[in-house]
């Protein structure tokens, strides 16, 4: 038998998902991780990114997140969430479209610009379209 985790995400609005997974990779503000059943505990933060949760059986769910909080426990994951947007139901054109707003907001370089929403803005952005290519190269 293949040894599995409890995985809850959850964000502000829902419980987005509690089941049981075999392997969990997000986006970890140093960088990926990927979590397996036994992985020691662990409390990071979690920035904008995806969440990829290999199910039993070894079907794969891919799912944006804007960031967050990550806690591992030995057989159980949790992550609370800002966003959190299942990866089939993201919008490539809306992203693309956002990602170029947020790059000529930057280009402009007048003193009254958020530069710092401009910038989490196009990494946001970056995040889902990262998200629809995982996507689209896991139903290849």
């Amino acid at each position: 038998m293949i040894p599995t985790l409890h995985l809850n995400i959850v964000s502000l609005e829902a419980e987005i998902f509690s089941g049981l997974a075999q392997m969990v990779v997000v986006t970890g503000v140093m960088g990926e991780l990927g979590i397996l059943p036994g992985h020691m505990p662990l409390l990071t933060m979690i920035k904008p990114g995806q969440i990829r949760i290999t199910l039993h059986g070894g079907a794969q769910d891919i799912y944006y997140i804007s960031g967050g909080i990550l806690e591992v426990q030995p057989d159980v994951i949790t992550i609370l969430a800002d966003t959190v947007i299942r990866a089939a139901e993201l919008d490539e054109a809306s992203a693309i479209a956002a990602r170029e707003d947020a790059k000529r907001i930057l280009a402009d370089k007048k003193s009254n610009v958020d530069f710092t929403g401009a910038i989490v803005q196009i990494a946001q952005s970056v995040a889902k379209l990262h998200a629809i290519k995982l996507l689209h190269g896991i139903k290849k």
